[in-house]
């Protein structure tokens, strides 16, 4: 039997007005990959910082190798052998791959930075995890897989023994995906214990061995074997009932309706070439495609956020020449829902109303731009209501809410401001599976009610289940485009082949 690497018993934290952690406890062995599992909101993130000395817990007791510990800074913890890398990168990108992996215990010389010293080191964790990248490369010019590999290396670096992934996959193509569950596979062969934080549970079930399952700050399953659970065993869990597939009643749409969106031979100093798409109202069409396929970059150019070079976008019908997020609001109705909602989606530091009733301040302005804060909040609270966005009040920070509630906080503003198209850009990354049925069901019910939606999603899933065309992109050009419907295997059998058809022409 593994020995037990870290071991927590009815950790309690606590936040004004939230008790964050209820009771929870947490067993992990040496040699296991152990996926701790939840919706948002249900504790983890509160967990990964209490055992990495973030949070200090307010009740029960953590052991590290069977003697009691307190870990009270996060680099008190990387001392005991516990590492994490977060969703978002924490590198810095002007530094080597070399400077960021020995950055915690940097190799001195006569009390000097030794950088040459830097080198074999860093190498070395690199050739352990099978990982082919020059110690001397910036940071800044890697992909966000090998960026993600060298926050690994960082780990094994600072002798992790205990490695905490969170949602590793979110940003990463299949075969990126493939080649981290291989390192993490070589990571628990040589001793380690790797947590998976991830809502993905077809990746849970392929490189986990055992499971936590935690619902609003409880352990309703404690470091269980996860082959004496089925995946709907495993939703259940999470979820508190049996989770039903999502059932989307019929929407017509009239293919015969002028476009409200119109791509006609577009060029961007991006590299796309040749782009020809339409969007009709009530529509939902789809943008698919790998990592690096170049599908962001085309909606953003067309936002005023990259450079057309050629061609023409037309809006209902107009010529369209958008410099900026802004114009295509104001002058055209267009919404964007960013995957970056961290960084673009909302505003962290600022209260929930201010976040939602942004895109329309111009209109509830009264006389010198004075913006009634009554106004604000009847707009603001009728959109939470809509969404079932879970909020402590429209006084709270976007920052404080959940993944999921940021996400509905950053559409909310675009509902907000009554947009007549809509771009949608990797609408349930990072969210729960009862979340994600909810973004489902809303989406589907905007382009019911006559919204035209372009969509991008790396869930393939997901798009199968609501877009009405799909137009397929590898490196920035479109492979061709394919009518949904619905039928997964099929669907995913002709999407996949005109990724990997080189010879494939639009159909």
């Amino acid at each position: 039997m593994n020995s037990v690497l870290l071991e927590c018993r009815d950790l309690v934290k606590v936040f004004p007005g939230v008790r964050a952690l209820d009771g929870v406890g947490l067993r992990l062995t040496a040699g296991s990959v152990h996926a701790l599992l939840g919706e948002n909101g249900a504790g983890k993130s509160t967990l990964i910082k209490v055992l990495t000395g973030v949070h200090a817990p307010d009740g029960g007791t953590l052991a590290w190798e069977g003697e009691p510990v307190q870990l009270r800074s996060p680099l008190e913890a990387t001392r005991t052998g516990i590492g994490v890398v977060h969703q978002e990168r924490n590198l810095i990108p002007g530094f080597s791959v070399a400077e960021n992996i020995t950055l915690q215990k940097p190799p001195s010389r006569r009390g000097l930075v030794d950088y040459a010293a830097m080198t074999e080191p860093a190498a070395g964790c690199l050739t352990e995890l099978g990982v082919d990248l020059a110690p001397d490369r910036p940071v800044r010019e890697l992909s966000v897989a090998q960026q993600q590999l060298v926050e690994i290396a960082k780990a094994l670096y600072t002798e992790s023994r205990v490695l905490l992934l969170d949602e590793p996959t979110a940003s990463l193509s299949p075969e990126e995906t493939e080649r981290l569950f291989e390192v993490i596979r070589r990571l628990a062969e040589r001793g380690a214990c790797v947590v998976f934080v991830s809502h993905k549970l077809e990746e849970v079930f392929a490189v986990c061995d055992t499971v936590t399952v935690l619902r609003d700050g409880k352990s309703v399953l404690e470091s269980s074997p996860l082959a004496d659970h089925s995946h709907d065993d495993i939703v259940s869990l999470m979820v508190g009932r049996a989770h039903a597939a999502t059932e989307l009643h019929p929407r017509p749409v009239d293919r015969s309706a002028a476009p409200a969106l119109e791509l006609d031979g577009v060029a961007t100093a991006g590299g796309h070439r040749d782009i020809s798409l339409a969007v009709r109202p009530g529509e939902i069409v789809g943008l698919y495609g790998l990592v690096g396929a170049g599908r962001s970059e085309l909606v953003k150019a067309v936002l005023g956020l990259g450079r057309i070079t050629a061609g023409e976008v037309r809006v209902h019908g107009r010529t369209a020449r958008i410099s900026s997020p802004r114009q295509a609001l104001h002058e055209f109705g267009i919404g964007y829902v960013t995957e970056n909602r961290k960084e673009e989606g909302v505003f962290l530091e600022q209260p929930i109303v201010r976040n939602i009733t942004v895109t329309v301040w111009r209109r509830l302005a009264r006389a010198f731009g004075f913006v009634p804060a009554r106004k604000e909040r009847e707009t603001a609270q009728g959109l939470v209501e809509r969404l079932g966005i879970r909020i402590a009040g429209l006084a709270q920070n976007a920052g404080e809410l959940s993944g999921g509630n940021q996400q509905k906080v950053s559409l909310a503003k675009w509902l907000a401001a009554d947009t007549r198209l809509l771009v949608i850009d990797e609408p349930t990354v990072g969210v729960d599976v009862r979340t994600k049925r909810a973004f489902h069901e809303l989406i589907w019910e905007l382009a019911h009610d006559g919204l035209p939606i372009l969509l991008i999603s790396s869930d393939l899933a997901e798009m199968v289940t609501l877009a009405d065309r799909i137009v397929v992109m590898t490196d920035h050009r479109v492979r061709g485009e394919v009518d949904n419907d619905r039928d997964y295997d099929r669907m995913s059998g002709r999407i996949i082949r005109l990724i990997h058809d080189r010879d494939a022409v639009r159909s």
